[in-house]
């Protein structure tokens, strides 16, 4: 049966179909999906693997309060997610330089993200990411309290930040799904492809509209397709899926 897309929509041969993708698992029923963006997922999770062998990497929602009209969201969003990755790269390292005067020997993290914008009822957007960081430094989101300093307050702080909110508005703005968090390890591909398999969703060609930039992003890094490991490394990343 031949495949029918909508005006505007991307080039048969720019999808994939099936149910993997470079030898990692994709969400069937979510398909077909943009190849770019499964590229940029094995981007992200290779460059994270290679700095943090052992990452922490968990799905968090982003939505708009409903005080604010379509018009405000549309003026907001110009550079939202990186206003948002920035404040929580900058609450991370606040919070890792203060663990450091009591553990000299306590780990550094690098932040790594991927993002999708989609559109909710009435034409409203919010956002999809996976966040990245080092396992050793956060494992656990902590509990889902303002009152706690941890990963979760954290989180809700940056996006008050990112939209320019009070102290305590942006609760109830960053929802974290069910099963949300992955302990991934460069030498555990089980763990890798749990962690694409639910990523892949992301890239869904359904929600997205070739030539928009802005529904699909990430961190930026070079991808290498395979790499030599020096003695002693932590190794598994894609070698075993191509």
């Amino acid at each position: 049966m031949p495949i029918i897309l909508r005006p505007a929509s991307f080039h048969e041969d720019e999808l994939a179909f099936g149910d993997s993708y470079e030898g990692y698992p994709l969400m069937l029923s979510k398909g077909p999906f943009v190849k770019k963006h499964l590229d940029k997922i094995i981007d992200v999770i290779e460059a994270s693997l290679n700095e943090h062998p052992r990452t922490y990497s968990f799905r968090i929602d982003l939505r708009f309060p409903l005080s604010l009209d379509l018009p405000a969201i549309l003026k907001l969003e110009k550079r939202l997610i990186e206003r948002f990755i920035a404040s929580l790269r900058a609450k991370i390292r606040h919070a890792r330089n203060t663990a450091k005067r009591t553990n000299p020997k306590m780990h550094r993290t690098n932040v790594r993200y991927l993002c999708t914008r989609e559109i909710g009822e009435k034409g409203r957007p919010h956002y999809h990411l996976v966040i990245f960081l080092n396992r050793d430094a956060f494992n656990t989101l902590g509990k889902y309290s303002l009152e706690r300093n941890n990963l979760y307050s954290r989180l809700i702080g940056a996006w008050e930040s990112a939209l320019g909110l009070e102290s305590g508005a942006g609760e109830g703005l960053v929802h974290i799904p069910v099963n949300a968090a992955y302990r991934v390890s460069a030498d555990d591909t089980d763990s890798q492809d749990k962690l694409f398999h639910r990523a892949s969703y992301m890239a869904k060609a359904a929600t997205k509209v070739r030539g928009n930039r802005h529904c699909f992003s990430g961190s930026r890094c070079t991808r290498k397709k395979d790499f030599t490991l020096g003695p002693g490394e932590a190794g598994g990343l894609l070698k075993s899926h191509l």
